[in-house]
């Protein structure tokens, strides 16, 4: 009799990175398990020419006006009929080509964008879906558009995102953690560390505060990265993504070491000894299990806010709300030597944290599609990190020595 093998389908959307870097993982972690994954991005799956305006609008509307989306997302929070008919209408116009891309010999499908979840959930209210549907929450903060009647199960990052989703009516939650790679884990020893900025050019000497503004280096990027100098605690490393405006007027003004695309993230993550954040998303998580404090400070509207009171509500981060509280936050910070999170020694195979995290998102999502017919052997045990001593505060000269010499690195031409 021949073999069966279980495929799985993960529908994202390349709006920003966070969505599709959380279903690459899911993908990875299904594949090894010996799963067949199929990706989609659900922009693709809506009529020709609406998911690039979808995605062009977005990212605008976030450089150039980033309070009127926080605005709007507040109206559809409050109004929810209005909520519900985004909704309708984005499930509606995504209906036909989403359950054509779900083959027949599909077990489960899984989103991770909220509105691709509204399309799987008419899918299965309206019986066009017969196998079960989950919505993984990438943020710790929940939008009430995330929750979509007709899904099976809804996977929350922690116990405050799943309180959230239960109070915008979602019927099955679970607290299961993050989708994290294993390559983002904390530095074996300072020595790591050490070698890690020297090869990316980074100082060696002092403390890094390591801003991050999502792929598109959205937001009050350029005041951060002056403050954090100005404060003398930190030289702030800036990732300013796809930003190329940004990252010329950092590198003109001298201040801190602006950075543009950066391919080999957890190895930045490890030179960090503070990564400030203003949108909540899959970068500060993976710093959270590479070992590094995160704050949140001069946060977008909208998603950017309601994630940093999540963050800073689950004690995951502090959320810094003015200037005056930067200084502090970052001393505080950088004195201390935080733990990897709790999903990350989960994966790890710690036993502290399993019963704080009961089972990670791929697990759960096997469970529920059924066993593949060829077993995979379990994963080599991780290497375990020596504590890095937290270094001494002191003022840091935030000179263009910094800037000039590493205006080349980590940036994809």
């Amino acid at each position: 009799m021949p073999s069966r093998r279980t495929r799985i389908t993960v529908v994202s959307a390349s709006v920003g990175a966070g969505h599709d870097g959380a279903a690459r993982e899911l993908a990875r972690r299904l594949e090894e398990a010996g799963y067949e994954v199929d990706r989609h991005d659900f922009l693709d799956l809506l009529p020709p020419g609406c998911g690039r305006l979808l995605r062009g609008s977005y990212a605008l509307e976030l450089r150039v006006a980033p309070w009127a989306w926080g605005t709007m997302l507040r109206a559809l929070e409050q109004h929810r009929g209005f909520g519900g008919l985004v909704g309708r209408l984005a499930g509606r116009a995504a209906a036909r080509r989403t359950r054509a891309a779900i083959g027949p010999d599909t077990a489960a499908v899984v989103s991770t964008y909220p509105l691709a979840s509204q399309a799987l959930g008419q899918l299965r209210r309206n019986g066009g879906l017969s196998i079960p549907a989950v919505t993984f929450l990438t943020d710790m903060s929940v939008h009430p558009l995330w929750v979509a009647d007709g899904i099976d199960l809804h996977l929350a990052l922690h116990p405050v995102a799943s309180n959230q989703a239960g109070r915008h009516g979602a019927r099955e939650v679970m607290s299961c953690g993050p989708l994290v790679g294993p390559e983002f884990r904390p530095a074996l020893s300072e020595t790591e560390r050490r070698d890690e900025r020297v090869r990316l050019g980074l100082p060696t000497d002092r403390p890094l505060a390591l801003v991050v503004a999502g792929s598109w280096g959205v937001g009050e990027v350029e005041e951060t990265a002056r403050e954090i100098a100005a404060s003398g605690l930190a030289v702030p490393v800036t990732v300013c993504g796809h930003n190329t405006v940004l990252r010329g007027r950092l590198l003109k003004s001298a201040v801190g070491v602006p950075l543009g695309w950066v391919d080999d993230m957890p190895a930045l993550l490890r030179t960090a000894d503070v990564v400030v954040q203003n949108a909540g998303g899959l970068t500060s998580l993976e710093a959270m299990a590479s070992g590094v404090p995160v704050v949140s400070y001069r946060c977008l509207p909208g998603h950017g806010v309601t994630n940093a009171e999540a963050l800073d509500e689950a004690g995951l981060a502090v959320w810094i709300r003015d200037l005056a509280e930067l200084a502090p936050a970052l001393t505080t910070a950088l004195a201390s030597s935080p733990d990897p999170a709790p999903w990350a020694l989960d994966e790890a195979g710690s036993g502290s944290a399993a019963s704080a995290v009961p089972s990670s998102p791929d697990r759960v999502i096997a469970d529920l599609a059924g066993p593949t017919a060829d077993p995979v052997p379990a994963p080599a045990p991780a290497a375990t990190p020596v504590p890095i001593p937290a270094q001494t505060v002191r003022p840091v000269p935030t000179t263009a020595l910094y800037a000039e010499q590493t205006a080349h690195s980590l940036e994809v031409a």
